[in-house]
């Protein structure tokens, strides 16, 4: 761990940018979220809750590109660990962005695009929660597969700094399931008592 932040520059501006772009895309999109929950207020504003959660889904797309560019940038402009810069880490790396795009994609899949982007929120419920793969594999798939991914990026890059920057995007993410998973229980939860009292 020494040897990570001994190799990283925290006042480079791309660090930082790469650093508030990972803070801020969950905060962002949970705070909407849950005012949307409380409110209906995109969906009044779009006349449709699909339309909403198409919006803010696409919001939500432009700033995860935005995030993978300030991470890049951040590695790109920080020395390497010679440690690290062999071929076998880079086959390693390769192997988990491998992984991660996988679990982000078959989790898109499973989920459909409302799914995905937090249609719970807008009242845009599946029958049921989603267990199939991924989902019967690890929870929170797509957020370990995009921390994977990252991880990936950061070895193939022998970089100190993206792996300081993932293990950010990873605790970003602990916090965000803390924060997600008691509402999406609950509704589900709410859903299977209301059908159980209709039939």
């Amino acid at each position: 761990m020494t040897l990570l932040l001994g190799s990283v520059d925290p006042w480079d501006p791309s660090f930082a940018a790469a650093i508030l772009t990972i803070i801020f895309n969950p905060l962002f999109w949970n705070v909407v979220a849950r005012w949307e929950q409380r409110t209906r207020q995109l969906s009044r504003a779009f006349g449709s809750p699909y339309l909403a959660c198409y919006a803010l889904g696409c919001v939500i797309l432009l700033l995860n590109v935005l995030r993978s560019h300030c991470f890049t940038q951040a590695m790109l402009s920080q020395p390497r660990i010679a440690g690290l810069d062999n071929t076998a880490t880079y086959h390693l790396g390769l192997a988990l962005l491998a992984v991660g795009f996988l679990f982000v994609l078959s989790s898109f899949f499973a989920l459909g695009f409302t799914g995905t982007f937090l249609g719970d929120y807008f009242g845009i419920l599946k029958e049921a929660r989603v267990t199939t793969f991924p989902f019967n594999v690890v929870d929170n798939p797509m957020y370990w597969g995009s921390t994977a991914n990252y991880l990936g990026w950061a070895l193939m890059h022998a970089s100190p700094t993206g792996l300081l920057l993932t293990a950010l995007v990873a605790l970003v993410y602990m916090v965000a399931v803390l924060y997600e998973e008691p509402f999406t229980a609950e509704i589900y939860q709410q859903k299977a008592s209301r059908s159980h009292r209709r039939s």
